[in-house]
């Protein structure tokens, strides 16, 4: 799966990417980074994607599902740029 897809697929489940990261507890940036990758979209978010489509296709309420999950945000990978320290690499993104 490529970007478009995964927009597609997150766009079919009435939703933006930054409103999908906030559900899966992801930096929106984590997210709209892989536009700019050739490689393909991650497996795990691929699939998240096209089963919320499938589930808004069946009209089925996800959300209640997804805060059931207590899902914990996910850590900053981004340690260094430029050369100055960024975040702590033990630090998490925090959800606005």
């Amino acid at each position: 799966m490529d970007y478009k897809e995964l927009t597609r697929h997150i766009g079919k489940a009435g939703l933006t990417i930054r409103e999908f990261a906030k559900l899966i507890k992801a930096n929106p940036n984590s997210i709209t980074n892989l536009s700019n990758k050739k490689k393909k979209i991650p497996k795990n978010l691929a699939i998240i994607a096209v089963l919320l489509g499938e589930i808004v296709d069946k009209q089925i309420d996800y959300k209640p599902l997804f805060e059931q999950l207590d899902l914990e945000p996910q850590k900053a990978r981004i340690e260094k740029s430029f050369g100055k320290k960024l975040k702590d690499k033990n630090a998490t993104y925090k959800q606005p």
